[in-house]
């Protein structure tokens, strides 16, 4: 039996992987996930390294760390409770993991200036792997006082770093109406958004606001009671809108796929988990301008140096089985998109710099 299909017989030894091992949470698509993984961290065997760049509860890199034996993972995470929970639960695995408190698109820095074993490994060999879980995780959400969730009052925050930063009753409090109006539009996708944008301003200069029962009650008031019986939860957009622009997440995804894929070795492949439409579309125009040729159009082969070096592993965006779906909830929006480098030497360095 050959190592790869040892791990094949790995993932599917973990299908029935213990929930309470999860922390309540199943890790959207894992089987899949390691799946797409597998080639490239076989390839790279004693020297592979993944990045998961959305560690959260780390039910992906328990997953990943159980599955492949000779693997070693970089946990990054923005929220440092849920770096310290996560590594905690990742102990018993002791050098094969290393956790790193930072925005995702900084992985490439972090890595060219860590210190440690899996650091040198990285520097040396590039990464064998990378995987992003994009959006807010469930830990997140099953934090009340963080303000994720429209279905209980809370504080309106919803940073994925509560250490720094503007808060969804700061964008609420001081954006113009034209750019509450954009953000809403443009990162929720809400039709009424210049509409939900005038009452905030409206009901603002009565008083600042603060929690999300406020901004839901204003929202049930504000859109169609025709919209509101068919098209979900009235606040749900607005929710993703604020938190998507508190944290800056489609900044920090354009910013991490060319950090992430340079830092890729041959053979390496980097997988984006896509909750949303904006960050699906995000990440396949990224992929589709790596794996274009750059021979001009009407030629029959590539000219020397204009070859992709890069391809994409997933035909269009995949989505999770009914099986999945009926497992994990979650899984029912997600679409996943994988690439592969075919030639080039690996390099790391952090968004819009050099190492």
């Amino acid at each position: 039996m050959t190592a790869q299909d040892k791990n094949t017989d790995n993932v599917a030894n973990n299908i029935n992987y213990d929930i309470a091992e999860n922390h309540g949470h199943v890790p959207v698509m894992r089987e899949r996930m390691a799946q797409l993984l597998a080639p490239a961290i076989e390839a790279a065997g004693s020297n592979a390294v993944v990045v998961d760049g959305t560690l959260g509860a780390g039910g992906h890199a328990d997953f990943f760390l159980r599955t492949f034996p000779n693997l070693h993972v970089v946990g990054v995470d923005r929220d440092g409770a849920s770096l310290a929970a996560a590594t905690e639960r990742l102990e018993p695995f002791e050098d094969r993991f290393v956790g790193v408190n930072a925005r995702f698109d900084e992985v490439g820095g972090e890595i060219a200036r860590g210190e440690g074993a899996i650091f040198d490994i990285a520097r040396e060999h590039g990464i064998a792997g990378a995987l992003f879980d994009l959006g807010v995780s469930s830990m997140q959400l099953d934090q009340v006082e963080r303000g994720f969730a429209y279905k209980t009052d809370a504080p309106l925050d919803m940073r994925m770093d509560p250490s720094h930063g503007i808060t969804a009753a700061d964008v609420l409090n001081t954006y113009s109406h034209g750019d509450l109006a954009r953000i809403l539009k443009t990162y929720g996708d809400e039709r009424f958004a210049g509409k939900i944008a005038s009452a905030v301003l409206k009901e603002r200069e009565k008083e600042p606001f603060s929690n999300s029962e406020r901004l839901v009650e204003l929202l049930y008031a504000t859109i169609p009671a025709a919209t509101r019986r068919t098209g979900g939860h009235p606040a749900k957009r607005t929710f993703q809108a604020l938190r998507v622009e508190v944290n800056r997440e489609l900044e920090a995804i354009e910013q991490v796929i060319p950090v992430i894929t340079d830092a890729l070795h041959v053979g390496g492949r980097a997988v984006f988990m896509s909750y949303q439409s904006l960050e699906d579309r995000t990440v396949k125009q990224a992929f589709a301008e790596l794996a274009a040729s750059k021979t001009p159009a009407g030629l029959p082969m590539d000219l020397p140096g204009t070859a992709p070096k890069f391809k994409t592993v997933t035909r269009g965006a995949e989505k999770a089985s009914a099986e999945e779906i009926e497992e994990n909830s979650r899984a029912a929006s997600v679409r996943v998109r994988a690439i592969e480098r075919l030639e080039g030497e690996p390099h790391l360095h952090p968004p819009g710099g050099s190492a």
